[in-house]
């Protein structure tokens, strides 16, 4: 009897195309969105103008590597949709037991309330995604 390898199911096809372009979507909008604030207005709400550039950035690795579909860019995936579900988390709560943390909104304020709660559904799709497709026996 020959042994095989582990399967594991790629990251880029099926519902993980849809998964990677929303992602490239919000990584977009919110490019866009902390690109204006913080050329405009960056001494009203520093912290909120720059949490949402992080935001952006995560939502651009994470399509990266979603995108990608090998071992690297599983990880890097794992990594982003870890770190931008417990920056929602975390910045959802502050924005509402304390709105004085944030004078103006960002990507994640309100659990994202402002786009929909999708970025706060994105990680959580996301990380189900990375599970489903994990490495399987063959």
């Amino acid at each position: 009897m020959v042994e095989t390898a582990p399967r594991r199911r790629a990251t880029n096809t099926g519902p993980g195309r849809l998964l990677i372009a929303v992602y490239i979507l919000f990584a977009i909008a919110a490019t866009s969105r902390a690109g204006l604030q913080l050329a405009t207005k960056f001494d009203e709400a520093p912290v909120a103008y720059l949490l949402s550039a992080v935001a952006a950035l995560i939502y651009i690795v994470a399509a990266v590597g979603l995108a990608r579909a090998g071992h690297t860019g599983r990880r890097l995936a794992l990594a982003c949709c870890s770190v931008e579900l417990v920056g929602v988390l975390v910045v959802g709560v502050l924005s509402l037991v304390d709105r004085q943390l944030f004078p103006d909104e960002t990507v994640w304020s309100q659990f994202g309330s402002g786009y929909g709660y999708i970025p706060l559904l994105l990680p959580l799709l996301g990380l189900f995604w990375l599970w489903r497709t994990r490495t399987s026996p063959r």
